[in-house]
Formats: structure tokens, sequence, C-alpha cells
């Protein structure tokens, strides 16, 4: 067969193969804004969400939560085998990761179980990963930098942002242990920014 349509026929069967389904979560201050964007722009079919959650943190934003993450996992659900990759900044992991801090006046944890389930068995090559700041310190550095964009309802104090990475880690721990098709992957981000990328792309494989 000849070369010129070799390269056709593996350029379709890499556009054919299985979309990827990429989540990044992590504390605030580890650099998902700027991964989540390296890899929309980067990888190849590529749509990227960036979810804030719901600001309601009473009994009754159970149920917001509840029915926006249900909603989300129907409409993936909806794009399995579209040759199109999907990457998420944030998603109903966040939800449990506050829930857990006592952050809300509800527990999320039974809801989060059925949705971990169903996220689980979605068809697609997941990837779940975790930014974390092996040296805590480097948090405070990162939310008081000039420039950083604060969001209402936000607060961004070092000791916040610890809190949620050692709930974060337990959690894709926990992942790890009861998911092995989905790769839990941990990525430090108190490196330069190139070899994270390059960290990036090694993990997702592109």
């Amino acid at each position: 067969m000849p070369y010129a349509i070799l390269v056709i026929v593996k350029k379709v069967v890499d556009i054919m193969a299985n979309s990827k389904l990429i989540v990044v979560e992590g504390a605030q201050g580890t650099s998902k804004t700027t991964c989540t964007d390296y890899i929309r722009h980067t990888l190849s079919y590529t749509n990227l969400y960036r979810l804030a959650g719901t600001s309601d943190s009473t009994k009754q934003g159970y149920y917001k939560a509840k029915n926006m993450y249900e909603s989300l996992l129907n409409y993936l659900a909806t794009l399995e085998n579209n040759s199109i990759n999907l990457v998420f900044d944030r998603t109903f992991f966040t939800e449990e990761n506050y829930c857990r801090l006592g952050k809300k006046e509800y527990s999320f944890t039974d809801e989060y179980t059925k949705l971990l389930e169903r996220f689980s068995k979605l068809d697609f090559e997941i990837y779940y990963i975790t930014l974390y700041l092996k040296d805590e310190q480097v948090f405070s550095k990162r939310l008081n930098r000039e420039g950083k964009a604060l969001f209402k309802g936000s607060e961004y104090a070092v000791e916040n942002s610890i809190s949620q990475q050692r709930v974060y880690l337990e959690m894709a721990e926990e992942i790890k242990e009861k998911y092995p098709n989905i790769p839990s992957i941990n990525i430090d981000t108190d490196k330069p920014l190139e070899l994270v990328e390059e960290e990036l792309r090694d993990k997702i494989g592109y």
C-alpha cells in the first residue's frame, strides 16, 4: 500500500479512536486554568468546559447540584464515540470535596458515589487528573500574585487551598482503588510549566 494512503488511513483511525474524557481537579492555585487551556489547544478535536458548581450552600443546594450533575452525565452519554475529546475544569468531584470540608450544610457522598459509578461506565477513554503542589507553602505565592482573578463567593486563603488539596488527594486514591479502569493521575505543578505540559502529554498519551 502506498505511503500516502497509509498516512491517510492512520489519520482516519486516530480520529475514530475512542474519545478522551479528561477531568482536571485541584485546589485553588494549582494551575487548573493554565493546564486545561493547554490541553484544549494541543489535543486535537477537544472542547473545554469550565464549571463553577452551585453557590447555594443550604440543603436546597443539594438538589440543585444533584440535578445539574445528573444532567451533565446524561449529556456526556450523548457524546460517546463522536470523535470529540472533552476536558473539564472541575465537575461533581469539586462538590464532594467542598462537602467533605464542611462548606455545605449537606452531605453529597451518596450522590457522588452514584455519579462516579455512572462516570466510570461512560464509553470514553477516561482520565482523572489531580493537580497539586508538593510544597504547600507555594500556595501563598500563587494565591496572592498580582492580577489573580477573584470569583464572587470564593475565599482565596492558603489554609483553604491546603485543606482542599489534601481532600482531593484522598479522593484520587479512592478512585484509583475502586476504579482501576480510570487512570487517576496526580501531577505536581510546582515546577517549570514546560515540564508540567510534558507530563500532561505523557500521561494522557498524545
